[in-house]
């Protein structure tokens, strides 16, 4: 009895939070702005696509499909959305949704966060999972790759972790800066110049730029790694060796074309992130994601409405 008296106060506590978050979903999903970049989105990574189609291994065609999330151009778009609920002409609306529902000012930016957060989710999942799904199991005219179902769950983990952060990152400056217009500038001009600077070290837990550069390096990892020791290595780039001067050799005899080798972007194909770190990576990103989440609720608790 006392447990499920508890549950019903819960629930009974948490309904005007989820009355807020499904009341924002709705808001969002019927504003222009998201459904000009469910398509603009969709309709690039088809670009994308198809014009590395015949090019690119299955590691860093994924990870073109992933880089415009991580770093151009829908940055632009994240961070909007990020800013817009708390700043500019939408301060007297909430102020006025705070005073007349039993929520509390931190629970209120909670809600509307987490419900940009589900946005950005949604789109980013629902656009590019089913072209990873068919870059990976479609035969095209390149040679196969090692990409793992581990690597692409993980990696897919770490760019919706950079699009939460993008989000908080415009929810913290829109909180301080009241302005969205003026906040998304100081975005630009403070975030595009410390990736670049982050960048030239391959310090990919912090500059979206390396971790774009990265990522097919994490979409070969496997579950569990496989120590080989140099003379196994020998041995495989031995036998790699042989059966490509074999293959040619049959081509020549037969008349027909050899298999057209996959071009190797010099920005995704990169051994200086041999030694990729999940873990650093998700710390480095998620740790500022709460900072920016604590500092934006203390300061929308201690402002003015």
């Amino acid at each position: 009895m006392d447990s499920s008296a508890k549950i019903s106060k819960l629930s009974t506590r948490m309904m005007p939070y989820l009355a807020i978050l499904q009341h924002d979903m709705r808001a969002l999903w019927a504003s222009r702005l998201v459904r000009l970049w469910l398509a603009a989105t969709a309709v690039l990574t088809l670009m994308l696509a198809l014009a590395n189609w015949s090019k690119f291994q299955d590691a860093p065609m994924i990870a073109t499909l992933l880089f415009p999330y991580l770093v151009f151009p829908w940055f632009f778009v994240v961070v909007v959305l990020g800013v817009s609920p708390v700043s500019g002409s939408r301060a007297e609306a909430l102020a006025d949704g705070i005073l007349s529902r039993p929520v509390s000012r931190s629970g209120y930016l909670i809600a509307v966060w987490f419900a940009r957060v589900m946005l950005v989710w949604s789109i980013y999942l629902i656009v590019i999972v089913p072209f990873i799904v068919l870059v990976t199991l479609a035969k095209r005219p390149v040679l196969e790759d090692m990409v793992t179902i581990y690597g692409i769950v993980t990696v897919l983990f770490l760019v919706g972790l950079v699009l939460t952060f993008l989000v908080s990152l415009g929810f913290l400056m829109g909180t301080l800066l009241r302005k969205p217009l003026l906040a998304v500038v100081v975005l630009i001009f403070v975030w595009y110049p410390i990736g670049l600077i982050l960048s030239v070290f391959s310090l990919e837990e912090f500059s979206p730029i390396s971790l774009a550069q990265a990522l097919p390096t994490q979409l070969r990892q496997p579950w569990r790694e496989v120590e080989e020791g140099p003379k196994v290595n020998a041995n495989k780039e031995d036998m790699d060796a042989f059966t490509n001067q074999f293959s040619h050799f049959l081509n020549v005899l037969s008349g027909t074309k050899p298999q057209p080798k996959a071009d190797t972007p010099d920005f995704f194909e990169s051994e200086e992130f041999a030694n990729f770190s999940l873990l650093r990576v998700t710390l480095g990103y998620g740790i500022p994601t709460l900072l920016t989440i604590i500092l934006a609720t203390l300061s929308f608790y201690w402002r003015d409405l």
